[in-house]
C-alpha cells in the first residue's frame, strides 16, 4: 500500500458526521447485523436515539438481550425508538433463511441494512467450515451476507418507497463491511478462485481475501441495482475490537498505537447508512474513516480496482464472478 493511502486510513481526521448530526429517523426500520457487540452496538445506541425501529441481528438471544437492556437503560433522548432481536447466525445458511422470513413476516420495508457482523481470522481455526461446509471465513462474511441481502431485496425496495404522503423518497441502503486488509493482506487482484473452497493455510490471508469478497459484493449490487438501492463498502477502521482475539502480546503491543475506541468505527458506519452525502451518484461507494468517500483513484491497489471493474469496460469482471460463486455455493448447500 502507498504510504498515504495506509496513513489516510490508520490516522484519520475527526469524524463529520456523528449523532449531533442526525434527524429524526421515526418510521424508519433498520437491520444491524452483529449488533451487540463492538461497532455494532455502538451503531445501535446512536440509531435508538432517532425514534426508529432497529433489529439487532444475533447468534445468542442473551447477548443481545443484555445489549438491548443496556442501550435502554443507558439512554437520555427524548426521542426513542424500539431495539428488536431478530435471530441470525452466519455460520448456518438456514439461520440466514430463517432470519430474512421472520423479518418478513414483520415489516414489508427496511430502509437500511448494515451488513455489519462477521467472524475475524484469529477467531477461526485454519480449515474451519460452515454448517454447509463452506470455508469459514468466505462462507459467514460472504455466502451467507450476500444471501441475506438477496432475501431481504423486496423490503429494501419498498424502503425506497416515502413512509408517508408527506415524506420525500429516499433510496434504501446497504452497507458491507471490508477492512484495509483487504488491500494490504491479499494476493494479486485480491482473491484466488481456485482456493475459496478449501481456503489458505493462513487465517489472515482467509481474512483478508473474504473482506476484499465484501468489497466485490458490495460493489456488484450497486451495479445490479443502480437506482433503487444504494450499496456502498466501509472500511470502519482499525479497532480494539474482538477481531484481534488471539493476538500476540507482543504484536497487540505495538497495534495499539494505532487502535481507536470502538465508537468511532461506528461513526464510519453511520456516515455510510445516513450521510446525504450518500446519493444515487454515490452508489457503489468506498468509505473510509470515520466517514469519507475515498475515490478509486486513491487506491493504491491498481490491481483491485481493476478486478472491480467489469470486463466490458476493460476490467476482469472478478465482482460479477464472486457474486455467481457465493449464489452458487448458497444453493448447493440447500
Amino acid at each position: 500500500m502507498a504510504l498515504h493511502n495506509l496513513l489516510t486510513q490508520w490516522f484519520p481526521p475527526a469524524p463529520s458526521f456523528t449523532e449531533n448530526h442526525l434527524s429524526s429517523q421515526k418510521d424508519r426500520v433498520f437491520i444491524v447485523t452483529g449488533g451487540n457487540g463492538g461497532i455494532g452496538f455502538e451503531l445501535c445506541k446512536i440509531l435508538y436515539s432517532t425514534g426508529a425501529s432497529i433489529y439487532m441481528a444475533s447468534r445468542s438471544r442473551e447477548r443481545a438481550e443484555k445489549a438491548i437492556e443496556d442501550i435502554i437503560s443507558s439512554s437520555s433522548s427524548t426521542e426513542t425508538g424500539t431495539i428488536y432481536f431478530l435471530p441470525l447466525d452466519l455460520n448456518d445458511l438456514e439461520s440466514v433463511r430463517r432470519a430474512a422470513s421472520i423479518f418478513a413476516e414483520r415489516e414489508s420495508r427496511l430502509d437500511v441494512l448494515w451488513n455489519n457482523a462477521g467472524m475475524g481470522g484469529n477467531r477461526v481455526a485454519v480449515g474451519a467450515r460452515t454448517a454447509q461446509n463452506l470455508e469459514a471465513m468466505v462462507g459467514i462474511n460472504c455466502v451467507a451476507a450476500q444471501l441475506f441481502t438477496q432475501l431481504l431485496v423486496p423490503q429494501l425496495q419498498a424502503g425506497s418507497e416515502p413512509f408517508s404522503p408527506s415524506a420525500s423518497a429516499v433510496p434504501s441502503r446497504v452497507i458491507w463491511t471490508s477492512s484495509v486488509l483487504a488491500e494490504s493482506g491479499t494476493p494479486a487482484h485480491g482473491i484466488d478462485f481456485d482456493a475459496l473452497d478449501e481456503g489458505t493455510q493462513s487465517r489472515v490471508r482467509n481474512y483478508a481475501v473474504s473482506k476484499f469478497g465484501n468489497w466485490m459484493l458490495g460493489a456488484e449490487f450497486a451495479r445490479r441495482h443502480p437506482h433503487d438501492i444504494i450499496s456502498v463498502v466501509i472500511n470502519p477502521g482499525n479497532l480494539k475490537t474482538k477481531v484481534f482475539d488471539g493476538t500476540s502480546a507482543l504484536l497487540m503491543c505495538l497495534l495499539n498505537r494505532v487502535l481507536y475506541e470502538v465508537k468511532l468505527g461506528a461513526y464510519t458506519a453511520l456516515y455510510a447508512g445516513l450521510s446525504p452525502e450518500i446519493t444515487v451518484e454515490k452508489n457503489g461507494a468506498y468509505i473510509i474513516p470515520w466517514g469519507r468517500i475515498r475515490e478509486d483513484k486513491d487506491c493504491a491497489r491498481k490491481d483491485l480496482i481493476q478486478a472491480l471493474t467489469p470486463v466490458e469496460e476493460g476490467g476482469l469482471g472478478y465482482s460479477g464472478r464472486f457474486w455467481d460463486w457465493c449464489e452458487q455455493a448458497a444453493r448447493r448447500t440447500h
